[in-house]
């Protein structure tokens, strides 16, 4: 898929999230909005996968550390052919498959989450193993950058660097706000980079919003020959819906009909 193609499947995400939200009535939107450019070069450029065959063997796998942005993994998996477009709609119901945090019950969900701070011990696990039966897959992690307020983040990052971890690729959704309002004033980050860089890491900044460096910041992760990768992927919340972008209000809140219609419009 070209970068134009990337482009358009990232919008079309974005309009299946809103959609599948408004008709939910709940769920995690800015998140979900703000990290479509990242799952659409994962899944349709980056990830070795097979929508025919979920449990392929030697496929990579990620885990979604931020559980509440199911919405996008679900729209993600959806479009590249995991389960039907239509059953998107179904999130959030009673008896769906599409839970309000990531679920194994969907096919290519790797794993259960939802509990913030868990996924990096998960993914550094997972990737040890690979590592140690010479298994050629990748790991990849996603985090909100609030999340990394959690202490056994650092616990598995301390130990992803003893290891050197080279096949392991963590993706900090860095927008800088979680549901208390700024990152920086509830838990201070700063100096982010240096403290990954610290722990045995390579880091990467990025645009998370731009495909084309989203791709490059894959690539060099992807190539990392002795450590672990973290990517710092600036985002802006609420991305593709202006009158909702960087408002920490949509964190968790879902679109009427009637701003679903004005949100489809702006996107």
């Amino acid at each position: 898929m070209d970068l134009v193609d990337l482009q358009k499947t990232a919008k079309k995400i974005r309009a299946d999230v809103l959609t599948m939200l408004s008709e939910a009535g709940s769920g995690h939107l800015g998140g979900s909005l703000g990290l479509a450019d990242i799952f659409t070069a994962l899944y349709f450029d980056v990830l070795n996968i097979n929508p025919e065959n979920p449990e392929l063997e030697n496929r990579d796998r990620l885990v979604l550390s931020i559980g509440h942005v199911a919405p996008v993994l679900y729209a993600t998996l959806a479009q590249r052919g995991f389960f039907p477009v239509e059953e998107l709609l179904s999130l959030r119901k009673i008896g769906s498959r599409l839970q309000g945090h990531a679920t194994t019950l969907v096919p290519g969900v790797e794993v259960s989450t939802g509990s913030l701070g868990q996924g990096l011990s998960i993914a550094t696990g997972m990737a040890l193993a690979a590592k140690s039966d010479n298994l050629p897959w990748h790991v990849f992690s996603i985090h909100g950058d609030g999340e990394l307020q959690e202490g056994q983040i650092w616990e598995a990052a301390m130990t992803a660097g003893k290891y050197k971890l080279n096949n392991l690729i963590a993706i900090v959704d860095r927008n800088k706000l979680q549901i208390d309002g700024k990152t920086e004033t509830v838990m201070p980050l700063e100096p982010l980079a240096n403290k990954w860089l610290s722990f045995g890491w390579q880091v990467i900044e990025t645009n998370g919003n731009h495909m084309e460096s989203v791709l490059t910041a894959l690539k060099m992760a992807t190539s990392s020959e002795e450590k672990p990768t973290l990517i710092i992927a600036n985002t802006t919340m609420g991305k593709g819906v202006r009158s909702i972008e960087n408002n920490p209000e949509w964190h968790g809140k879902s679109p009427s009909k009637e701003q679903l219609k004005s949100f489809l419009e702006e996107l």
